[in-house]
């Protein structure tokens, strides 16, 4: 988690990716690591259902530059109730290229917080990154 930031649970961004992280927890303690990210996306997708977070999956995130709007291929894994996005990685270890990903992402989509999870850890704690811009 990204430090100097309170939690603040009046905030309802503060409160989805509070969802979204147990629901994190309940995926990864039923799959473990091992499996690809299309898996989680859609186990996670299913739990959020479940704790009634509104979700959308795979977003368009168009390109705004000098007036242009820019189709680049960028896709948001999963936006949680239009507040979070969630980057969602199964790999050996996050990289700087990945935190600066979802940072890019938060600013193209006029948004603040983010969570940068990698299922492919032993325990899911250590594969959270919560991201503020």
């Amino acid at each position: 988690m990204t430090g100097g930031v309170v939690w603040d649970p009046a905030d309802p961004a503060e409160v989805v990716a509070r969802r979204v992280v147990d629901a994190a927890f309940q995926v990864h303690r039923a799959l473990g690591p091992g499996l690809l990210e299309s898996v989680y996306q859609a186990c996670l997708c299913r739990e959020l259902v479940k704790q009634g977070v509104a979700y959308r999956s795979q977003v368009a995130l168009p390109i705004k530059y000098e007036g242009l709007v820019i189709d680049g291929g960028l896709r948001i894994d999963l936006l949680a109730a239009d507040l979070v996005i969630v980057e969602i990685k199964a790999v050996e270890q996050i990289l700087p290229v990945h935190r600066a990903q979802l940072l890019t992402y938060l600013k193209l989509a006029e948004l603040r917080l983010g969570l940068l999870m990698n299922f492919n850890v032993a325990v899911i704690r250590d594969g959270i990154r919560r991201i503020v811009r």
